[in-house]
């Protein structure tokens, strides 16, 4: 059975996944450390995992297999969802696959790399846009019609 995992800790697209879940009568996991107001909605569960580095990660690599669709920013978390088969998309839509997915964990080393050398420098400044909420949205509307057809 097909499932949507959040990685729900600081996802801005949740309202939106959720509205998707809704529409094609998919169970979806928001997953976190804590803080998140439950949905009323029955097809929505909110699982709160304990204190701890990537604890919710874990979480999510250990349950999301093949016909699963995970939403994450954490790279890291995509890679070992990718290799358990499960489809991957970031918060703005961007697909992660086995094709691509070396790629965005060299970069985020290399970021870390660069970040260490110099303390002053900052994130990319890159906001989250509508156009990215409506990128996510066909994406996982795509996403997940491929998942359920077992593509």
């Amino acid at each position: 059975m097909t499932r949507i995992f959040i990685d729900a800790d600081a996802c801005p697209v949740k309202a939106e996944a959720e509205r998707v879940a809704t529409r094609h009568k998919v169970p979806m996991l928001l997953v976190a450390n804590g803080g998140l107001r439950p949905s009323a909605n029955p097809l929505i569960e909110t699982v709160i995992v304990p204190d701890g580095p990537d604890v919710a990660d874990m979480w999510i690599a250990d349950r999301a297999t093949q016909g699963d669709v995970v939403v994450t920013g954490d790279i890291p978390l995509a890679a070992k969802c990718v290799d358990n088969g499960a489809r991957v998309l970031r918060h703005n839509g961007e697909p992660l696959t086995r094709a691509n997915i070396g790629q965005h964990l060299a970069m985020r080393d290399l970021m870390a790399d660069l970040r260490a050398a110099d303390p002053f420098r900052q994130g990319s400044g890159k906001g989250f846009t509508k156009a990215d909420r409506s990128r996510f949205l066909d994406a996982l509307e795509r996403e997940l019609r491929a998942a359920k057809a077992g593509r």
